[in-house]
């Protein structure tokens, strides 16, 4: 297991120095709110749709077929598990502040922590199950998800399925079972673009933790609870519902490590789009990334290790 967590916390190694950078020129001041606003746009709407699409052109082997699949249940299943759990966590706290706290338990920073992580620690095979994870994300965030901070008014499923994730996923999905292959140029500069994901969302994660009031980060009590249970207890409650079903290894680990990442940026894009405390959720984000160094390679390290049992 030492062999196994060293090896997964270098990589999270790597990709906290890619952050290093961001939040180095964000500190200095070279990039702004409106500079890493766009820069996430480009990742959201042309990179992470570029890294589902391109995942899923490989060939369609029974293995393959059953491996998605299984996957896709599994995400489904999941995340109606952490719907559940999100509805009665923090039940005691202000209504204002509830809902973002519940929200940042259960939903993580899977498109831009997730896939980097995924395809660093276990390669292209696991990607599709990464992706998987993604959609998942896309359609319990803009439909469950929106609802815990907004109430159900902000809810909006056409906003759901035509999600960058979703629509990347069906594009996917649809070249996959059709055996179908993008244009050689249209190939080649979807994979470019995907080949941006890993060192962009670090960069624009290390941005978005410089403009944070570091100090009023570590005297909220409840953001470490709130820590807790996204990058501890959710990846081991995932571990022990998953494990018993004696899944494919590839289909578990990915599925343990996506519960594990700190908490997903929409926390704080969806409370500033309804006027809720977007302070609050900025505070969870950069405190979730911080701790996640140190979860992430235990994390990973025991799903392999459960995983081979």
């Amino acid at each position: 297991m030492l062999q196994q967590f060293v090896l997964v916390g270098g990589n999270v190694l790597t990709l906290f120095l890619l952050m290093s950078v961001g939040f180095a020129f964000g500190r200095k001041g070279l990039l702004s709110d409106v500079t890493l606003s766009q820069m996430s746009r480009i990742l959201l709407y042309v990179v992470t749709p570029a890294v589902i699409i391109t995942s899923f052109e490989v060939e369609r082997t029974p293995a393959r077929q059953s491996q998605l699949l299984i996957g896709a249940a599994v995400m489904v299943c999941m995340y109606l598990l952490y719907a559940l759990l999100s509805l009665v966590l923090f039940r005691r706290e202000d209504p204002d502040r509830r809902g973002i706290l519940s929200f940042a338990s259960v939903y993580g920073n899977i498109g831009f922590m997730g896939l980097p992580l995924i395809q660093s620690v276990m390669g292209s095979e696991a990607m599709m199950i990464a992706v998987l994870g993604v959609a998942g994300f896309n359609l319990a965030a803009w439909t469950q998800g929106i609802t815990l901070i907004g109430g159900r008014s902000q809810l909006s499923l056409k906003k759901a399925l035509l999600s960058p994730g979703v629509t990347g996923l069906t594009v996917g999905v649809l070249l996959f079972f059709t055996g179908w292959r993008l244009p050689g140029p249209v190939d080649s500069a979807a994979r470019y673009l995907g080949s941006l994901n890993t060192p962009l969302a670090m960069i624009v994660i290390g941005g978005q933790m410089a403009q944070a009031n570091l100090p009023t980060v570590f005297r909220d009590k409840a953001l470490y609870l709130v820590s807790a249970v996204k990058l501890l207890a959710l990846p081991a409650l995932t571990a022990a519902v998953l494990l018993p079903f004696r899944l494919d290894w590839t289909v578990f680990v990915a599925t343990v490590i996506l519960a594990g990442c700190p908490t997903a940026g929409n926390t704080s894009l969806f409370a500033q789009s309804m006027g809720k405390d977007t302070a609050l959720a900025a505070r969870q984000i950069t405190l979730s990334t911080l701790l996640c160094i140190l979860t992430l390679p235990l994390t990973a390290a025991l799903a392999q290790m459960l995983a081979l049992k």
